[in-house]
Parts: structure tokens; sequence; C-alpha cells
């Protein structure tokens, strides 16, 4: 992914089994029985009260499956949108293979991945750029969103020689980091930053924030714990 800028169990095989299970149940039909018949008493019946509905808040399912960009953190007071940042908030399978290297080879992933839509939400306040994708998976086949959804997420943090990078607590493998070293990308001012990656269900999270100082390992975590707890 670019940097953003500052932003058959086989048929025979199964009949086999069947016509051997039936040849065996015939014979054994013509047998008289040794054993006492095993008497099975009746089972008690669960009582009590059962188990009230997941509320919405609580369902997952249902939760994601409604408008994903109320899932993204709101943006802090005072701060302000920049222009990458969509009014409507969605970015399509198109858009989001886009932000990649090799946009038709993202494509033909992504749709492999079963990526269904992503949501998009970013500020600067305090000197600083912030930008959150909420990537949603289908899992037709998958159970669960791929922990990369893209080939150079993590690879690409990971190839920093110099990156720190720490667990997210409470998100599995998901994982923070922070590039002590500026950056420097033709046509941008330098800049230092800091990511973060997880997923949680159906949903893959990605953060990014730049800023002309480095960014503090406190801001990565506490934005990307705070957005987990709303997923």
């Amino acid at each position: 992914m670019k940097s953003p800028k500052r932003h058959l169990i086989a048929l025979a095989a199964a009949l086999g089994v069947v016509a051997g299970a039936g040849a065996g149940y015939l014979v054994q039909a013509g047998r008289e029985p040794k054993l006492p018949p095993l008497v099975q008493p009746p089972l008690p019946q669960a009582r009590g009260p059962q188990p009230e509905p997941l509320t919405e808040a609580l369902d997952r399912k249902v939760r994601n499956d409604g408008d994903l960009r109320e899932l993204l953190l709101e943006k802090p007071s005072g701060a302000i949108t920049p222009d990458w940042v969509q009014p409507q908030g969605w970015m399509n399978l198109y858009d989001y293979a886009g932000t990649w290297e090799d946009p038709e080879a993202a494509d033909t992933f992504l749709e492999e991945q079963e990526f269904l839509r992503a949501a998009v939400t970013g500020w600067e306040v305090g000197g600083q750029e912030v930008q959150i994708w909420l990537a949603q998976f289908e899992q037709k086949k998958d159970v669960a969103a791929p922990a990369n959804d893209s080939l150079s997420t993590r690879e690409g943090a990971e190839t920093d020689p110099h990156v720190e990078s720490r667990p997210i607590p409470g998100t599995g493998d998901g994982k923070a980091y922070v590039h002590p070293e500026r950056f420097h990308e033709s046509g941008v001012d330098p800049y230092y930053w800091a990511e973060a990656h997880a997923s949680r269900g159906d949903l893959s999270l990605h953060i990014w924030i730049y800023g002309d100082d480095p960014v503090p390992w406190s801001t990565i975590m506490d934005l990307a714990e705070q957005q987990m707890e709303r997923l």
C-alpha cells in the first residue's frame, strides 16, 4: 500500500460405505437380540428464564451491517477535516485498491479476500494528521477478515529498519508501529509517523498518524485502543 500522503469426498467411496452399512443392517436384522433393549429415561426439559436476545448495541453482526461510519471515532473538537476525506466517508473497491502501488493486483487480491466496503475518516489537529480506515469483508468463504487485508500494510511498516512495534491489547495479533526517523518523500515535506493495524470479526482496521514531530507511543496506542473498543 502506498504511504498515504501525510496523508469430493469421492462418490464411489461414499456409495461403498452406504452399501456396506446397508448389508450389515440386513444381517443384524435377521438375528435374535442378545442384549436387553436399552431404556433411556426421558430427559428433563430446561426450565426457568431464557436469556434475553442481544440488543442491537451488543450484536456485532447487526451493528456491522448498519452504517459502518458510525463505528469510527469522532473528530476531536477543533480539528480540521483534510481534503482527502470524502464527504460521504466511504471508500469502494476501486478507491481502496487505488491506494496500493499496483492497483490492478490489489483489485484482484481484494476481490479474493471478499472485500465489501470501507469507511474512512481523518482530521488534522495539533500539528498532526490522523487517518482511520475501517475495511469490511463478506465472510462467505472465510470466517473473519484477513488479519492483514493488504499485502503491504504491516509488511510495509516492518520494512523500516528503525521501526518499533508493540501489540495492541485485546486485539490478538494487532500491532502498533512508531517510526522514529523522519520520512522523506518527493513533493511532500519530511514527516514523522506512526501506524496501527488490527482486525475483529469481519472488520480490519488501519490507522496512520503523521506529524512534524515524533509521534509518542501513547498517541497511537490510545487511538488504536479507543477505536477497537467501538468494534
